[in-house]
C-alpha cells in the first residue's frame, strides 16, 4: 500500500523564522516559497512548512524519521541551532540508531542511521 515516505508537513506559527531556521539546517534555500507554503526537496523527499495553524494543536502525534548518515553528528547540529532533545541516540538493533528532538516550534523531528 505504502511506497515511501514522500512529503512531511510541519506546522509553524512563524514562517520566516522557520523557513530561515530549516534552511541553515538543510543547507539550501526552498524549492516552493509563498506566504502559505514553503517546501525544500531533500533528496526527493519533501519538507514543508506550513503557517495555518487553524485546528493544530501541538502535541506528539506522529514521528517522521529522515534518513542522516551520521546520527550524532545530526543530533549535533540540530542542538547547536537551538532544537530540544526529545529521545536519547538509542540502537535499535542491526546497525540502527534511533533518536528525535523538538524543534523551535514544537515539532518533532526523528533522525534515524543505518536503515538503508
Amino acid at each position: 500500500m505504502f511506497n515511501k515516505l514522500r512529503t512531511v508537513i510541519y506546522h509553524v506559527e512563524d514562517l520566516e523564522k522557520a523557513k530561515a531556521w530549516y534552511k541553515n539546517i538543510i543547507g539550501k534555500d526552498p524549492y516552493f516559497d509563498e506566504p502559505f507554503y514553503v517546501g525544500f526537496d531533500i533528496d526527493g523527499f519533501e519538507l514543508g512548512l506550513d503557517p495555518n495553524m487553524n485546528k493544530v494543536e501541538k502535541g506528539n502525534h506522529s514521528v517522521a524519521y529522515w534518513s542522516v548518515d551520521n546520527i550524532e553528528e545530526a543530533e549535533r547540529k540540530l542542538l547547536q541551532n537551538d532544537a530540544i532533545g526529545h529521545t536519547p541516540i538509542t540502537n535499535v538493533g542491526d546497525g540502527i540508531k534511533v533518536t528525535s528532538l523538538k524543534d523551535p516550534f514544537g515539532n518533532t523531528i526523528g533522525l534515524i542511521e543505518g536503515a538503508g
